[in-house]
């Protein structure tokens, strides 16, 4: 840190999770000090590192468990850190619950009081989960990271003005955090506070101006927040800012002629409201499922309240089954088509209809590989998941089969880092590690015969 003493400024700094900091004044000795400490460190847990950024968490966790065998005094608390963290990300709470405790009984410190509270909400305690989070915002009052997860704990049980309120409270002690400004709009937007969520996504666009963070969401939700207000003409001037800031982005444009089609309605142009729509048309064709599936289901609302029920159909069901195993996603499609279709039972049938779709389609795996079939039971999986690369139970499939071929035949390394890239996918989305770490602790000794 510099001699800075803003609150505005410390906070930012700390948000960002620096290895060390120093407050001027300061010695050529004690910079010297600093550095040569984190050198160390760094050095210290650089296999750790290492796997995590390749995702290879269980392996991660194995160098921990090393390291922690040599008994380091220095380095324990923050190896049992890293420890506990990673178990959060495979889904191993008891164990990272069990790690947190051991560390309150021996000394109080924030980050594992925390790690508790995350632990909590992870297995669903919300009630004892807010306990937490509250607490340590009592006795810590600047610690943002606490905030965020009560916003969350709050927002998982349905309490969503109160989640607003608390990450308002936040964003007034960091109004320069980007992220915090997006889900503060994202929020208020949801929760019909348009007054905060004009200023939210306002300050997005400001913070996100030069930034890897700009986005053509925020100028999207800005002008959905003025049309919400019946502020037509704003909104019609966000959408022209988001056609010149985003010339080359199919995406932003798809965002701005659906903004259009929208407008247009409401001041009651056909003629231009047919013209706006049939460039959503267009732009879909274009490029198709590679946009974000937020906007593919604003997409499908948009066709079918222009009376063209069957490319909705057709989105709706790409949707649903590229994301049959995302319970909130899922949970929002349901909501969005109980507010536009008139018949209820809809989604309730196109749901029974894609689940025996992709249930037959696994049985077609599993029946080529119990024939004896391996290689066109990989090749079938790895067809499925081209298509449909987050269904969890096509990659666990493809996990075991991998597994199954090393274990018919001499593995080789190419085939081994596809079963872990596969693993590693699973623990990406949140398959429980129950059915995980089976799978990693059957693949480890080709690991160890691979390195």
């Amino acid at each position: 840190m510099t001699g800075e003493h803003r609150l505005e400024f410390v906070l930012s700094a700390v948000d960002n999770k620096p290895d060390d900091y120093l407050i001027k004044p300061f010695s050529l000795k004690q910079l010297s000090s600093r550095i040569e400490k984190c050198q160390i460190r760094k050095g210290y847990i650089a296999n750790i590192e290492n796997e995590i950024d390749n995702g290879n968490f269980y392996q991660a966790i194995h160098h921990c468990e090393r390291l922690l065998q040599q008994d380091d005094k220095k380095m324990r608390l923050q190896i049992l850190k890293i420890q506990a963290e990673l178990s959060i990300k495979i889904g191993d709470f008891k164990k990272a619950e069990k790690i947190y405790q051991d560390i309150q009984q021996e000394r109080e410190l924030p980050w594992a009081q925390l790690g508790l509270g995350v632990v909590a909400f992870c297995l669903g305690d919300y009630s004892q989960a807010i306990i937490t989070f509250q607490e340590l915002i009592e006795q810590h009052p600047m610690m943002l990271e606490a905030y965020d997860w009560l916003v969350q704990t709050h927002e998982a049980m349905g309490n969503d003005k109160y989640a607003l309120s608390l990450l308002s409270s936040a964003v007034t002690l960091l109004p320069t955090s980007f992220l915090r400004q997006k889900k503060l709009a994202l929020l208020a937007d949801k929760a019909e506070n348009l007054a905060i969520a004009k200023t939210a996504y306002t300050a997005s666009i400001k913070l996100g101006k030069h930034s890897v963070h700009r986005s053509s969401s925020d100028y999207s939700g800005l002008a959905n927040v003025y049309l919400k207000s019946n502020a037509i003409d704003k909104a019609h001037q966000i959408v022209r800012l988001l056609n010149l800031q985003f010339q080359n982005d199919p995406e932003a444009l798809l965002r701005a002629a659906l903004l259009e089609t929208e407008i247009q309605q409401t001041k009651g142009n056909k003629l231009l409201t047919q013209q706006a729509h049939k460039k959503v048309f267009k732009l879909n064709q274009q490029i198709d499922t590679k946009i974000s599936r937020d906007l593919r289901m604003e997409m499908a609302k948009t066709f079918y309240l222009n009376g063209n029920s069957e490319d909705c159909d057709e989105i709706l069901k790409d949707l649903v089954k590229a994301n049959i195993d995302d319970r909130l996603f899922i949970k929002d499609i349901v909501t969005m088509c109980n507010s536009i279709f008139f018949d209820k039972s809809y989604v309730e049938n196109l749901m029974q209809t894609i689940k025996k779709e992709l249930a037959d389609t696994n049985n077609k795996g599993i029946k080529l590989f119990h024939e004896g079939n391996t290689q066109g039971a990989i090749a079938f999986f790895e067809e499925a998941i081209a298509i449909l690369p987050d269904n969890h139970r096509f990659i666990l499939n493809m996990i075991r089969i991998l597994i199954h071929d090393m274990k018919a035949s001499k593995p080789n390394q190419e085939l081994v880092m596809r079963a872990q890239s596969y693993i590693n996918k699973a623990i990406q989305l949140g398959i429980p590690h129950d059915k995980v770490s089976v799978i990693q602790s059957a693949l480890n000794p080709f690991l160890r015969t691979n390195n």
